[in-house]
């Protein structure tokens, strides 16, 4: 029997199962950027995007973070429990890039220290504008309690993320996170985690391992990928 299709997004789809709190999410081979303005389609993407996000996934549990993910089925899809995604999408920035220097003229690679956690409304209509704690509040989708339970998950994130990247010789620039609601309300991270959702950097260096290289035309995305696998050790 087809699986019901329940949303498809830009680099996702999501399945209903047999089971009222667990989806399958099959991972596409589509690239956007600037909120959708830049489309395209890349052979293979979505499976390096799913090892990328088990091997994350893999090592952030190890450090006591909970996610949404059961189990991985095949190359592409997973199984995740059913969460109300929150409709922020939080940034943590180590250094300096991207939007931060347009918006605020900052030198790119500029330290940020302590990191900048930021956050963005998820709404592609109106160009997931940024957003104040205030607007958060009024918003009326997280109480106070909550988003400071969001942050303090995102901070220990970058310090797992920043330390194992570290040890591969790759700077982690910044990258976007996003949680969700369980049933029973407890925030846990969903979403994916890969070069789509992150910057890494070579250390030592500004070359991009990440959707930069789609994002400025600086090469083939999914062979600069693949070169982050081969550091991270991870098998495609």
């Amino acid at each position: 029997m087809t699986a019901t299709l329940l949303y498809e997004g830009k680099a996702k789809r999501v399945f209903e199962t047999d089971k009222n709190d667990e989806v399958i999410i099959s991972f596409k081979d589509d690239a956007t950027a600037f909120n959708g303005l830049k489309k395209d389609s890349f052979t293979d993407k979505g499976r390096v995007n799913l090892a990328f996000t088990k091997y994350f996934f893999n090592l952030l549990e190890s450090g006591g973070i909970k996610t949404h993910i059961i189990s991985f089925i095949d190359e592409i899809s997973l199984k995740a429990k059913k969460v109300s995604i929150v409709p922020l999408e939080v940034v943590v920035r180590n250094l300096a890039a991207g939007s931060l220097c347009k918006r605020l003229g900052f030198e790119k690679g500029m330290v940020m220290e302590p990191p900048l956690c930021e956050y963005y409304l998820k709404n592609d209509a109106l160009n997931d504008p940024i957003l104040c704690k205030e607007h958060i509040k009024y918003m009326n989708t997280v109480n106070e309690q909550e988003l400071a339970c969001i942050e303090e998950q995102a901070l220990k994130i970058n310090e797992i993320l920043r330390a194992h990247m570290d040890s591969k010789n790759i700077t982690l620039v910044d990258f976007k996170l996003e949680f969700g609601k369980t049933s029973t309300g407890e925030i846990i991270l969903a979403d994916e985690i890969s070069p789509d959702t992150c910057r890494f950097w070579k250390k030592g260096t500004m070359e991009s391992l990440d959707k930069d290289v789609y994002r400025e035309g600086k090469g083939d995305l999914v062979d600069s990928y693949k070169v982050l696998a081969d550091i991270l050790g991870i098998k495609l």
